[in-house]
């Protein structure tokens, strides 16, 4: 791997960071958009028990928006159910764009790396192309020169787009998970919600 990275020049060390830095951001998402981690199995179960039995006091709320990104979102549900509807909606709202904002956290690094990693695969392939010409002598070239150029140009290449392509699949992935999580966590403060509303209506 050491032969490589020499033979490929100095760019690689820009692609060597960019690849460091996908796999930190795989690693973190994959741990933070585990659904345990985000959904809890049965915790929308244990909201309505909590309801049931007028145990949603402040402190019980308060533990149930730590255990997770749906126990914020229901518990937020919890503690404005003496709201009016539109208040209720609106608080429910704000805390959900909070949480869509953490679970795509990262995303967009990941979306800009399949893009600008290919770039860089690019300029590596233009800094050995330089190597080349600036070995090339009419009397005759240095064959060592002419391959370290061409080597540059192609290790940076294919890296660049060895990069790219699995932080193009992760991001695609991830953010179909994401979308799922919101959904799902939506229609679960939207069932709370009208519960609650039904009740004060009787």
């Amino acid at each position: 791997m050491l032969d490589i990275i020499h033979a490929a020049g100095w760019p690689i060390w820009l692609l060597v960071a960019t690849s460091v830095i996908t796999l930190a951001i795989i690693i973190e998402r994959f741990l933070a958009l585990r659904p345990s981690q985000v959904m809890p199995r049965g915790l929308p179960e244990q909201v309505l028990e909590l309801m049931r039995r007028q145990q949603d006091e402040p402190d019980a709320v308060l533990r149930l928006g730590r255990n997770s990104p749906m126990g914020r979102i229901l518990a937020e549900v919890a503690a404005q159910r003496q709201e009016n509807d539109a208040m209720r909606q609106a608080a429910i709202e704000a805390v959900g764009r909070d949480v869509s904002w953490r679970l795509n956290r990262y995303l967009a690094g990941l979306a800009t790396i399949s893009v600008i990693a290919p770039l860089l695969g690019l300029f590596g392939t233009v800094v050995g192309m330089i190597e080349i010409f600036g070995a090339y002598d009419p009397a005759g070239g240095n064959p060592a020169l002419l391959a370290h150029g061409i080597a540059i140009a192609l290790y940076n290449t294919g890296f660049g787009i060895l990069i790219a392509i699995p932080a193009l699949i992760f991001h695609r992935y991830f953010r179909s998970r994401v979308e799922y999580f919101l959904h799902t966590m939506e229609r679960e403060a939207g069932a709370l919600d009208r519960l609650i509303s039904r009740r004060a209506a009787s």
